[in-house]
């Protein structure tokens, strides 16, 4: 029996790596989010700091990071699905949108700050929100995450990567950066040298202005390929550039939004 149930896991394992859509709806990947939470932390003050170490028990941003993945597998938590991404047509302003009556990721992130900002929430709820949190500022600078309804944000969007079957999404959420080779930290420690003048303009507007800009970047990604198309070492070159500067703008900006609560 136990044989039988060990053949059973294998033939499992193999079909979802065959079909790539096990993980296709993971966002940035495990290495993307633990990076995010690296960087935030280089931009934290040192009372943000305490008060989050306090509250995670001394965990780290990059080990909470995956959380809102994590729980996917428990039904307990369906109702947060939809806070992951928005969509609403190019060039229109969310403000005028039909909302998505589950919520969405910017309606999710506004959430999480209202609780974390309220001294009477438990501290339950605090951790949860805290690491939904770290999760969700990560989604928001995924360009596909403020996508195309229609394709599920690029997951209909079916390509080769080196020549295995994938999707869009995936590829700027996890083949990209793990063809790359890197872990999150060397992500991190090697994120791009920035003047002052540059973290400025990266911490300049709110969580709306910022999903615009992801809007406007998925708009030329969806331009950057062909359905079907076998894409490689020259599509990483054109744009995994692009990945690490959304990376680290994802950091930064958590961290603005956590000192901003904590001081």
């Amino acid at each position: 029996m136990k044989n039988n149930i060990i053949v059973l896991l294998l033939i499992a394992t193999v079909h979802c790596f065959a079909n790539y859509n096990c993980t296709s709806k993971i966002e940035w990947g495990p290495t993307g989010h633990r990076a995010v939470g690296e960087i935030a932390e280089q931009y934290l003050t040192k009372k943000a700091h305490k008060k989050i170490q306090n509250l995670l028990d001394g965990q780290s941003l990059a080990l909470v990071s995956t959380y809102g993945d994590e729980i996917k597998s428990d039904d307990r938590y369906k109702k947060f699905s939809a806070w992951h991404y928005v969509n609403f047509p190019f060039d229109s302003k969310y403000e005028n949108s039909e909302k998505n009556p589950q919520g969405d990721i910017i309606q999710g992130i506004a959430h999480c700050i209202k609780v974390l900002e309220d001294e009477n929430s438990s501290v339950e709820d605090q951790v949860f929100y805290l690491k939904f949190l770290v999760h969700l500022m990560g989604d928001l600078h995924q360009p596909l995450h403020v996508g195309k309804a229609e394709d599920k944000g690029g997951n209909d969007f079916q390509v080769r990567w080196h020549n295995k079957g994938s999707n869009l999404h995936r590829v700027w959420d996890s083949d990209m950066i793990n063809s790359w080779g890197m872990s999150y930290t060397e992500l991190a420690i090697n994120s791009p040298r920035l003047s002052k003048d540059d973290l400025k303009l990266i911490n300049r507007g709110n969580v709306l202005d910022w999903t615009y800009e992801s809007q406007k970047l998925a708009k030329e990604v969806y331009q950057s390929a062909k359905i079907g198309e076998k894409l490689g070492y020259r599509y990483s070159y054109q744009y995994v550039g692009v990945v690490r500067i959304q990376l680290q703008k994802a950091g930064i900006r958590l961290a603005k939004v956590l000192n901003n609560i904590y001081g």
